[in-house]
């Protein structure tokens, strides 16, 4: 499956995405409380696979800008409509990859990418793109499904539902083994925590800074 199909299938499912409801919600507001407290009002934010908006919409207003971004421009589309609605000033949407970014001229602070590096083809690659964009010493804060360290049946499954175009592509790793690629890429890891309600729910959400 190609980065273009999976876009399709974003576009595809989008307004059932819109409509769906947070599985752990106080362990959401965990992580955008944490997150709240890595920026300030200087800080330069870009977010990765941001779907319909609503983290950036939630985060905007604590930093100077904040462009959100999605391969989907079915989600962009469902995102600027709720901007519309309840506008931040600070942020924009936009239909991008880290790889297109990485080529221009723009850089941040900070880079976001929740429930998003396991969708991604060649993670190494968008690691360093993600270097790449930062400015010197800039964080990269992601939370990351871990599928690796999932119940096996999910791993079974997952290529039988892309297969049918019922799932996007989505790499199989370990916590562990994510921790290595940041590490890889050019990182120092500062936190990994678990933000789950109960137990573990293999999606670190880990901070880490651009050496």
């Amino acid at each position: 499956m190609s980065t273009e199909s999976d876009a399709k299938f974003w576009d595809r499912t989008s307004t059932r995405y819109a409509t769906s409801a947070v599985a752990d919600p106080a362990g959401y507001e965990r992580t955008l409380d944490r997150t709240r407290a890595l920026l300030n009002p200087n800080t330069k934010v870009l977010e990765l696979g941001c779907g319909t908006g609503t983290t950036a919409l939630r985060l905007a207003g604590h930093a100077a800008a904040y462009l959100a971004t999605d391969i989907s421009v079915g989600m962009i589309a469902i995102a600027n409509d709720k901007h519309a609605a309840s506008p931040v000033p600070a942020l924009a949407f936009r239909t991008a990859t880290a790889e297109v970014l990485a080529s221009e001229v723009a850089r941040f602070d900070a880079v976001l990418g929740f429930n998003y590096l396991h969708l991604v083809h060649d993670l190494p690659g968008t690691l360093h793109a993600i270097r790449t964009v930062l400015t010197p010493a800039g964080l990269f804060i992601s939370k990351t499904p871990c599928v690796g360290d999932m119940n096996p049946l999910i791993r079974l499954a997952l290529p039988v539902m892309r297969a049918i175009g019922k799932a996007p592509h989505a790499g199989i790793f370990r916590a562990s083994e994510l921790g290595r690629h940041v590490e890889a890429a050019g990182f120092e890891i500062l936190a990994t925590e678990n933000h789950a309600t109960k137990g573990n729910d293999n999606r670190p959400y880990i901070v880490a800074r651009k050496k």
